[in-house]
């Protein structure tokens, strides 16, 4: 679904991200790990396609098709969603008429928000005056009405209390295909008609209780480590750290 090939990505004049390769399956969940300022939240950018991040190198191949050069609208429309860590207030716009634009005004709002018991919040202006869990709930009613087939999640899990982080890992869990009620039938069987996608950054690793991740990625000095264990690595990191975590993958 997802090819980065030799990839290096430029941010305000300065180079971020060098020489990514990675690669997303049908169906794969990937967990990107790494200390903050390493250049996880640019790699998500850069996918998505957002002006301010320039690949300077390499191409991003998406379902086969070369969007290096393709603007953020035309990644949205082919199928990529993007949930962001700290997402702008937008005074003046309702959230009601944004998760209804991203649904191209063909999905309720309303009968989505329930599943997030965030109907009563959908008339206000998107992001202002709520807490970071409700900002949280918010970003996933925007990509239930989207329903992208790659999601890219940016800590999904930070500033989301105990008591709402189940919900939010099983909507996580229902939009990547991968909820307790697709296991009702046989794994193979599921994984063979799984389609979407997704690529996660955590800190906590609080998400991984909710969504099954396929692999996991060290990003240290803006460099990719290859795929590994993504319960393994979350254990390393805990008890050895970042960078002997990253020599020990080598």
């Amino acid at each position: 679904m997802l090819i980065l090939d030799d990839v290096s990505v430029e941010a305000a004049g300065k180079e971020i991200l060098h020489d990514i390769n990675l690669e997303v399956r049908p169906g794969e969940t990937h967990v990107l790990f790494g200390p903050n300022g390493t250049g996880k939240t640019t790699l998500l950018m850069a996918i998505m396609g957002f002006s301010g991040y320039k690949v300077t190198h390499g191409k991003i191949s998406f379902n086969g098709e070369d969007i290096t050069n393709k603007s953020l609208y035309e990644r949205a429309r082919m199928g990529i969603g993007m949930s962001f860590q700290r997402p702008p207030t937008i005074r003046g716009l309702k959230t009601r008429q944004l998760v209804a634009l991203c649904g191209k005004m063909k999905k309720d709002p309303d009968e989505l928000a329930k599943r997030l018991n965030f109907v009563s919040f959908l008339s206000r202006d998107v992001n202002r005056n709520l807490s970071g869990g409700e900002i949280k709930k918010s970003e996933l009613l925007q990509l239930m009405a989207q329903d992208p087939n790659l999601l890219l999640l940016d800590e999904p899990e930070s500033g989301v209390d105990l008591e709402n982080i189940a919900l939010v890992g099983e909507v996580i869990a229902e939009l990547l295909d991968k909820s307790i009620k697709h296991f009702e039938e046989p794994m193979i069987e599921h994984k063979k008609k799984r389609k979407k996608s997704g690529i996660i950054i955590t800190h906590t690793g609080f998400i991984m209780q909710y969504v099954h991740a396929d692999a996991g990625h060290v990003i240290l000095n803006g460099r990719l480590s290859g795929a590994n264990n993504p319960e393994e690595i979350f254990a390393c990191v805990g008890k050895f750290g970042y960078k002997e975590c990253v020599r020990c993958m080598v």
